[in-house]
């Protein structure tokens, strides 16, 4: 193992059983087949249920529309693109050269997403309790208080927070297609809401950006066409 993959434990105060996963976790999919897209999709998971037991915990007079916003702003890509840099992400993830080209070390959707996939190995290597444990010290450093709601929803957010309100069900997110070469690839995913039998689709450079826009079409959509 490199010398940077030992800091990087280190520096998460956790050694892998299974470095493989490790490595995985760390593959951008222009690199290899073998990439961390799944583990992302997992460590998502993971790291919105820790989330949302710390503040459960700690604003426990936030009613949960306050709450939801609060868990947006802590799971944004700013914030996990800043964790990801403070455990020295751009220096060990694994880049195909057109994406080195590109400046993809520094691009905040690729080390969000690789934050996540760290998470997801986490779980898979040592269980949840373990996982748990890493995203809460990952979480020591941010502020986390009340007047966080204060800050704009993200389209994902608000447009929950929308369907809670009139007793709906969330919205699903699939992605439709990858558009573009590997190393600098667009996702089109679409946000369908079943009960009301309607479908919208974004694009963007990455899942995580082309959900956000997805939903924005379905709030443009949704605000014009249903009583509120």
């Amino acid at each position: 193992m490199n010398a940077g993959l030992v800091t990087l434990q280190q520096r998460l105060q956790y050694q892998f059983n299974d470095s493989s996963l490790l490595k995985r976790a760390l593959t951008h999919r222009s690199y290899s087949s073998d990439h961390n897209e799944r583990l992302e999709f997992l460590g998502d998971s993971v790291l919105g249920v820790v989330v949302a037991d710390m503040l459960y915990r700690r604003l426990q007079n936030l009613p949960e529309g306050d709450l939801s916003r609060v868990r947006a702003n802590l799971v944004k890509q700013d914030t996990l693109h800043q964790l990801a840099v403070s455990l020295g992400l751009p220096d060990v993830i694994l880049l195909g050269e057109g994406e080195l080209r590109s400046g993809g070390q520094k691009r905040p959707s690729i080390l969000a997403d690789a934050l996540e996939a760290l998470i997801g190995a986490v779980y898979l290597d040592a269980g949840f309790a373990v996982a748990q444990a890493l995203v809460q010290r990952l979480y020591q450093a941010v502020q986390i208080n009340p007047e966080m709601d204060a800050i704009g929803k993200d389209p994902k957010t608000e447009l929950q927070e929308w369907l809670q309100g009139r007793r709906l069900k969330l919205p699903s997110y699939r992605v439709v297609a990858t558009l573009g070469a590997a190393h600098k690839q667009s996702f089109d995913v679409e946000c369908e809401i079943p009960e009301l039998k309607r479908a919208e689709r974004g694009i963007g450079g990455s899942r995580r950006a082309a959900e956000q826009a997805a939903a924005t079409a379905m709030l443009e959509i949704l605000k014009t066409t249903v009583n509120s």
